[in-house]
């Protein structure tokens, strides 16, 4: 791979594919919120037990753990697109049963139970392999402009629109938003079918090659790579801390902050408006100073912001924090995607994508628990300043990878190329 890591203002073109692959991924988010956001107020009508509406949200984290690393091998050895429509077909027709049970009563929190862990099981594959099928409909040089539209049109339509449309489902009955859900895959199945993409050329695999010595492959490529695995480290160690926050932000607006829950929705508000800006500006900022770069001055303004969060206490203060913290975390999200796609051996994108999305959502429940325990021990600003500390220990780790030498390392030895890290 000789592409420059950052190679110019450079944008994919609307038409042909990549049109295509974002109102597939635009539409297929705004169905998942509709869902994610449903299923809870269902499961409340269902039982008052909080373990077993919290087992419900949980469902959709275990996959991950069980099947990420799984789901990238098989993202690497498929045609992506194939399995990309054939995953959202197939979750299409589960949610659209789904819907149908619920209109004719038969709704329980064990059907809840599998349908989240089915669909997130699914999603393994479908994640992966929508990563592994970017850098085939986009130039290289474009890949950071195309992962920003791509996460801001996602953030718009499931973090902004997607939300007061499921009361407005809810009066028409309780299926609604599980119907318009399995609408969405249906409709996102189809375009990402119509694609008119070549299947990926690939080596012959080696004879016995299994899927478990794929995955260790894609792992060991991701180690020696020191950029990444950098990347790899701070990711999990934010993704720890937004745990910690996300989980008790509520107890720190009502409680700490003496707000309700109109202060509770302004800081969820700032924090999805800060991520649209942030959209915007991450190619801009990668492109004057660099993805890992970027990724440093990302991190650095949202461990100043959790401090914020943490000592002020005013909801301005809150809101402000929120909003810079939403804006540097799609900066952060839009450049790692980005440096993982162009510095990963073409044949590995699913394998080394889904190790950083299983570090990612490992972190989550961890610092969630961790977050709990330390707001009830210490106060419910601590976890914010938890956040920070891990935040900071975050962008400490990346700094080793700041440098303009860091190598990309071959799949199977230690020889270098020339694509150089900026």
């Amino acid at each position: 791979m000789a592409t420059a890591e950052v190679a110019g203002p450079c944008a994919p073109a609307w038409r042909g594919g990549f049109g295509r692959l974002w109102t597939a991924a635009v539409v297929s988010r705004f169905g998942d919120a509709l869902r994610t956001t449903a299923l809870p107020l269902l499961a409340v009508q269902l039982t008052d037990d909080p373990l077993i509406i919290a087992s419900v949200t949980a469902c959709g984290y275990v996959p991950w753990l069980l099947f990420g690393l799984l789901g990238g091998a098989v993202a690497d050895r498929v045609d992506q697109r194939r399995a990309m429509w054939a995953v959202d077909l197939v979750r299409g027709i589960l949610v659209a049963g789904f819907a149908l049970a619920v209109g004719l009563g038969h709704a329980s929190i064990p059907l809840l139970l599998v349908l989240a862990f089915t669909l997130t099981t699914l999603q393994t594959l479908f994640d992966n392999a929508s990563t592994a099928l970017l850098p085939s409909l986009v130039d290289r040089a474009a890949l950071g402009s195309a992962n920003a539209r791509l996460m801001t049109g996602q953030q718009l339509a499931g973090g902004l629109l997607a939300g007061p449309f499921v009361p407005l489902l809810l009066t028409a009955g309780a299926a609604m938003p599980f119907a318009a859900d399995a609408g969405t895959y249906l409709l996102a199945a189809a375009l990402v079918a119509s694609l008119r993409v070549p299947p990926p050329e690939r080596e012959p695999r080696a004879a016995g090659s299994t899927l478990r010595n794929e995955i260790g492959d894609g792992l060991r490529t991701l180690w020696r790579d020191r950029a990444l695995r950098a990347v790899c480290l701070a990711t999990l160690l934010c993704n720890i801390g937004m745990g910690a926050l996300i989980a008790t932000l509520v107890l720190h607006v009502t409680g700490w902050l003496g707000g309700g829950h109109t202060a509770y929705a302004a800081a969820m508000t700032a924090y999805a408006a800060g991520s649209l800006a942030g959209g915007f500006m991450a190619r801009r900022i990668a492109h004057r100073t660099g993805r890992v770069r970027a990724l440093l001055l990302a991190g650095t303004v949202q461990t100043s912001s959790l401090l914020l969060t943490g000592t002020v206490r005013h909801l301005a203060a809150l809101l402000v924090a929120m909003a810079l913290l939403g804006a540097m975390g799609m900066v952060w999200n839009v450049n790692q995607v980005t440096l993982m796609q162009q510095r990963s051996p073409q044949s590995m994108v699913g394998r080394i994508a889904s190790a950083f999305r299983t570090a990612s959502t490992s972190g989550a429940p961890v610092g969630a628990l961790l977050g709990g325990a330390v707001a009830g021990a210490f106060g419910l600003n601590w976890p914010a300043l938890l956040a920070a500390v891990l935040f900071a220990l975050a962008v400490t780790s990346l700094i080793p990878a700041r440098k303009a030498d860091v190598p990309v390392v071959a799949p199977d030895d230690d020889t270098t190329t020339g694509h150089a890290s900026r």
